[in-house]
């Protein structure tokens, strides 16, 4: 369920905070083990750029996760910031 109060936190931040950072390792020491440019990882925690199917699998593979946690994080982010303002009234049967 997607919190309505708040963002729920982009993935990001996760990789920093939660990964990277326990762990010791650098942007740059990702981005040579995944064999990604250091721009991918960077603009990644920075926020400014959405965890791909195929980041999600690196990702994966990398910290012993699951391609489908990165995915459902990024999912939750992007619905929590696009969620519309318009409300669309409930299809009827017709007839």
């Amino acid at each position: 369920m997607i919190p309505e109060n708040r963002i729920p936190t982009h993935p990001g931040e996760i990789l920093q905070e939660q990964f990277l950072d326990p762990l010791g390792l650098t942007q740059v020491a990702l981005a040579e083990h995944l064999g990604v440019p250091v721009q991918r990882i960077n603009e990644l925690v920075r926020g400014k750029r959405g965890v791909t199917p195929q980041t999600a699998w690196l990702l994966a593979q990398a910290f012993d996760t699951t391609p489908e946690f990165w995915i459902s994080l990024q999912t939750n982010h992007d619905l929590a910031t696009n969620r519309p303002t318009k409300v669309v009234p409930r299809l009827q049967k017709a007839g």
